[in-house]
Order: C-alpha cells, then structure tokens, then sequence
C-alpha cells in the first residue's frame, strides 16, 4: 500500500513564503498524477494544483501565479512551493495520489 509523507508546514507572516514536501513511499508514485488539496476550518477540502507524469501542471484560480508545485521521480517526491502567502492560505494541506492514497496533512498558518 502506497504512503505518502508530508513535510514542511507551519506558521508564516502574510507574504512569505513556504515549502511543503511529499514523500512517496513506492516507485509507483512517478506513473500518476500527483496533487495537493488543502481544507481550511469550517470549510469543505478543495484543490490546490496537480502536476501529470509529464510534468504538467494545473493549479486553483486562488493560488495561480504564488504556488509552484514540481516533482522528482528519482526522490519520489512533490513539492508545493508557496509564495506571497495570505491570511485565506490558512489551512491543512494534504499531499495526494488521485484514487490510491492522502497524506495525513500539514497546518499552514499564515499570520501576523
């Protein structure tokens, strides 16, 4: 069964910057999309970016132009690079392998 591990969060001033990482723990995770969802509280989980085997990527209209996410097969992992973060940022975010397995969550904080 594939896991996936995530690292990275915390907490962060309004336009800062974080890196969350996800480790999968199968080579398996380089033949599938990979994505990253966060849910906030109060709120329903929603999507934050993919990147394809490929390397295309497709990110949410909120994040577009602050969120990079990037993969490398060889390390098995996805990283999520966060940019000019808002106080909306706030959230869990999960680390996911479309219809195989989610990551347990990382808080993200953003705040003065």
């Amino acid at each position: 069964q594939v896991q996936l591990e995530e690292s990275g969060g915390g907490l962060v001033q309004p336009g800062g910057s974080l890196r969350l990482s996800c480790t999968a723990s199968e080579s398996i995770f380089s033949k599938f999309v990979m994505a990253w969802h966060r849910q906030a509280p109060g709120k329903e989980r929603e999507f934050v970016a993919l990147i394809t085997s490929t390397g295309e990527t497709k990110y949410s209209e909120s994040v577009t132009g602050r969120f990079t996410i990037s993969r490398d097969t060889a390390k098995r992992t996805a990283d999520l690079q966060m940019n000019n973060l808002k106080p909306e940022d706030t959230a869990v975010y999960y680390c996911n392998l479309p219809g195989i397995a989610w990551g347990q969550g990382q808080q993200v904080t953003v705040s003065s």
